[in-house]
């Protein structure tokens, strides 16, 4: 602690922005700026469940809407909660309750906004079912019973707006094509340049990335986890950041893809616990957002393999609001607002809290 707040004297903000436009900068030295630019992590603001009652509030999936202006919730109450982000800072009191909800027929695993289309979300259940929801309506638009078993996650393409990949412990599948995989698929990401393009991460610890005018074989395979992958998100066009049950998170260059396998990642981030369970993973501005099955949150600068932040949540009694020990809680979900320094985070009692980078 002592050398990392004396080495924060010297790289405040405003340094590193002085350093960066004087152009003598190099990347070792912009990604410490980076890492050291922020100290903790403060609650803007706490969100409770409105229905305490209900046998299992865990929160799946955390989004938000094009603008950063809405942020979604979904889980296993087969609800999908939609919050105005600055309303539930602004109004000092813990129950917020959304300005729409949606039930589901089932238990929710996965959703995602439209990039393009604001109102539009898209949904993915338990039992395979993967709709597109008009929330301005509380409706289904569009319903795809392609799958025949679980639906992990879906992601829409932000080229084109019109493509939504899916993946499921049957494969990885969507309308115009589908990828037939030996194992089970648990996420999907589109880059945010290309609709031609997906990578997914699969339960035999390996993810694949594929061009999808060619569906045959993947132009690359990266091989490094040794147990399932929860979740891929792309950094930027050619770094991919992957999510695993072994207790790891690894950051790859997808640019060297002359080799049909990349064995070697850039970086291997350690620090929080995952064995078991999906934690989240979300990614802004070179920062990495992740759960921990010690119901903490933990960010990493993808500079760094150690975590720059971190912060626990407390352990509440839903019924009763008190503070109790419960080693079973873990951070379920995260999701940064857009590019900047704010996030929510959930955990497996529907304990959602928005915070702050300061």
């Amino acid at each position: 602690m002592t050398e990392r707040s004396s080495v924060n004297n010297l790289t405040s903000k405003e340094s590193c922005s002085e350093s960066l436009e004087s152009g003598w900068i190099n990347p070792f030295l912009e990604g410490l700026c980076k890492y050291l630019s922020y100290s903790k992590l403060k609650v803007k603001a706490n969100l409770k469940q409105g229905d305490l009652l209900n046998s299992s509030n865990l929160v799946c999936s955390l989004g938000f809407d094009r603008d950063a202006e809405f942020f979604a919730t979904a889980g296993v109450n087969k609800k999908i909660k939609v919050f105005e982000c600055d309303a539930v800072i602004n109004q000092n009191r813990d129950i917020h309750y959304p300005v729409v909800e949606m039930a589901s027929r089932s238990k929710l695993s996965s959703i995602c906004w439209n990039s393009y289309i604001k109102s539009q979300i898209a949904s993915s259940n338990f039992e395979g079912v993967v709709q597109v929801w008009d929330v301005t309506r509380s409706q289904v638009l569009t319903e795809m019973r392609e799958h025949e078993k679980r639906v992990w996650s879906i992601d829409f393409s932000s080229a084109d707006p019109t493509v939504l990949a899916s993946g499921s412990d049957d494969g990885s599948g969507a309308s115009i094509c589908t990828i037939k995989t030996k194992a089970n698929v648990c996420c999907v990401q589109f880059p945010s340049e290309s609709g031609r393009s997906l990578a997914f991460g699969s339960a035999d610890h390996k993810i694949y990335y594929y061009d999808l005018r060619n569906s045959r074989i993947p132009l690359c395979t990266l091989v490094g986890h040794h147990k399932t992958v929860s979740y891929v998100k792309f950094v930027d066009a050619n770094t991919l950041v992957s999510s695993s049950t072994d207790n790891t998170l690894k950051l790859w260059d997808l640019s060297v893809s002359n080799s049909r396998v990349i064995d070697t990642p850039l970086q291997s981030f350690t620090g929080h616990m995952n064995v078991k369970n999906f934690v989240g993973l979300s990614v802004s501005d070179g920062y990495i957002a992740t759960g921990s099955e010690t119901n903490e949150v933990f960010i990493y600068h993808k500079a760094f393999p150690m975590p720059a932040l971190t912060f626990k949540f407390n352990n509440m009694d839903p019924l009763s609001g008190q503070e109790m020990d419960d080693a079973a809680q873990f951070i379920s979900s995260v999701c940064w607002r857009g590019q900047s320094s704010t996030l929510v985070a959930a955990n497996s009692t529907g304990n959602i809290k928005i915070l702050e980078m300061v």
